[in-house]
């Protein structure tokens, strides 16, 4: 195979591990009603007029499976963070106790439990999505590469290769989405 086809799958590999990557922050952000400190990644704290993420003002832990605690490096900080993560809109309520902040994460019905298995499969389906299209852009420039004098058999043995390398990275897109699946109804 040419340098120019190798390069081409290769970028194709990239992008379509980019797609994976994202797909799994994005599963990060769907909680399972198991607590974790990944659940406070998106809440912003004004800290000295700035917007900083919460993990930059204070340590979170997840002590058990339905509690989080967030305890600020600086104590006059408490309350400006309480209100941060009442702001962010996550349904969670904080509990200040003038040490740290306590948050009780609820359990998870049975309705909203089948709201995230829908979300979860909406981000895998956008997953899905950018890999056809990564797949759609190497096509095309196995294409120009064939007008461009690349022997036609190379070109074919290339897409087929793409073709492959789509395919798998769809088998692990519902691989992740099955373990997601069964993490979010697991009561």
């Amino acid at each position: 195979m040419t340098e120019e086809i190798n390069f081409i799958l290769d970028s194709a590999k990239e992008a379509m591990n980019g797609s994976i990557a994202h797909l799994e922050k994005e599963f990060l952000n769907i909680r399972a009603g198991k607590a974790s400190p990944q659940m406070l990644g998106g809440v912003f704290v004004d800290y000295y007029g700035s917007q900083t993420p919460i993990s930059q003002v204070a340590n979170i832990n997840a002590p058990d499976a339905r509690t989080l605690t967030v305890t600020p490096w600086e104590k006059n900080m408490l309350g400006t963070i309480e209100k941060a993560i009442m702001i962010a809109n996550l349904g969670l309520n904080p509990m200040n106790n003038g040490e740290n902040i306590i948050i009780n994460i609820p359990a998870l019905t049975e309705e909203r439990r089948r709201d995230l298995v829908k979300q979860a499969k909406h981000e895998a389906e956008e997953a899905k999505i950018g890999i056809r299209n990564h797949r759609k852009d190497a096509n095309t420039d196995i294409k120009k590469e064939e007008k461009n004098g690349t022997a036609e058999d190379i070109c074919k043995k290339a897409e087929e290769d793409v073709q492959k390398l789509t395919d798998s990275f769809i088998k692990k897109i519902e691989e992740l989405l099955a373990v997601k699946e069964a993490e979010i109804m697991k009561v």
